[in-house]
């Protein structure tokens, strides 16, 4: 029952992270623009935030979409974490751990939950699980 299930909740799971790194990333273009974003990130102290800012927004959108479609995952795992880890340093560390007052409670958690899918082998319902199985290599364990 458990194998039945995981592919489901790994999809989830995937889905769920996948769309929130989207928004934020969409975010970056079309509500903030890419300007509003270069100058927030040159206000927190992001080295070089002309090539910054839209690397993010390019980073958490195109992160996103290979979250939920399954699809290099290790990869779109560890650089979405590193992103939250500069979001963390640069932004919510000064205002403590509570979300509520600008803490690092909910990027931490995306930090997390970023590596924990990346590393998770995306389920038998990702794009990285059909690679495999056409290569003729075992899933992760």
């Amino acid at each position: 029952m458990l194998d039945q299930v995981r592919p489901v909740a790994l999809l989830l799971a995937r889905v769920a992270v996948g769309v929130v790194f989207i928004v934020h990333g969409y975010q970056k273009f079309a509500v903030m623009g890419l300007d509003g974003a270069t100058a927030f990130f040159d206000k927190v102290g992001v080295p070089l935030p002309g090539i910054a800012a839209p690397a993010v927004a390019v980073l958490e959108v195109a992160g996103g979409l290979a979250f939920i479609v399954g699809a290099a995952l290790p990869i779109a795992g560890v650089l979405l974490a590193a992103d939250m880890v500069g979001a963390i340093l640069f932004v919510h560390l000064p205002n403590g751990f509570m979300v509520g007052d600008g803490g690092y409670e909910f990027v931490l958690s995306l930090a997390a939950a970023a590596l924990a899918i990346g590393f998770s082998g995306g389920g038998l319902l990702s794009v990285d699980a059909l690679r495999r199985q056409r290569r003729g290599a075992p899933a992760p364990a």
